[in-house]
């Protein structure tokens, strides 16, 4: 259900950024994740609300992630409480491409394999796509070369760059968030 919440999300996300705004706009407030209408939700409440979703992180858990990027994409809800902000930042898709080469390399079916590849390529490589990622001439390079002959590895470099990327622009940003120091705080509280 939650992943299905989330997609519909990022689908709505997507298409309020390119000015399709669903036509039952005094409604759309509950559903959009931008916060510019005048709805209650706004991102806080909403960020509490899809962030605890997912398992509690403990106290040292949430602090660990001020640590290294690498503590936060380790923990199953640091990465759901930073894909949250991603969405603030218009960059979830960094974090969704991520997740999805994680899911390849996981695959050992050929044709499966090749299936999600191709589902890859089109949902975050191809510049046709609303969630394109920012990849570096030379990736795609490599990419377009992989897609001859896909394997469960055929995006590791553009995985590589686009964690990196996420660590040194988002990450920093994530962390000296309110949203992060709020959640700190809760998680301080709920332990007391």
């Amino acid at each position: 259900m939650q992943v299905h919440q989330e997609a519909a999300a990022s689908v709505l996300q997507a298409r309020h950024r390119m000015g399709n705004n669903p036509t039952n706009a005094s409604n759309a407030c509950c559903f959009c994740w931008c916060c510019c209408c005048s709805c209650s939700w706004g991102f806080a409440l909403l960020y509490k609300v899809v962030c605890s979703s997912h398992p509690k992180p403990t106290p040292e858990d949430a602090r660990s992630w001020s640590v290294s990027f690498e503590k936060l994409m380790k923990s199953a809800s640091g990465r759901s409480c930073f894909r949250q902000y991603l969405r603030t930042e218009f960059s979830e898709e960094n974090m969704m491409f991520w997740l999805a080469c994680e899911e390849l390399k996981k695959e050992t079916n050929k044709t499966v394999v090749e299936e999600k590849v191709r589902q890859i390529y089109e949902d975050f490589i191809s510049i046709l796509s609303p969630k394109e990622v920012s990849l570096d001439s030379r990736v795609r390079d490599v990419i377009n070369r992989n897609m001859l002959e896909p394997t469960s590895h055929t995006f590791d470099d553009a995985q590589q760059q686009i964690y990196t990327l996420m660590q040194r622009d988002s990450y920093p940003r994530f962390i000296n968030s309110t949203e992060y120091t709020d959640l700190l705080k809760r998680s301080r509280a709920s332990k007391d």
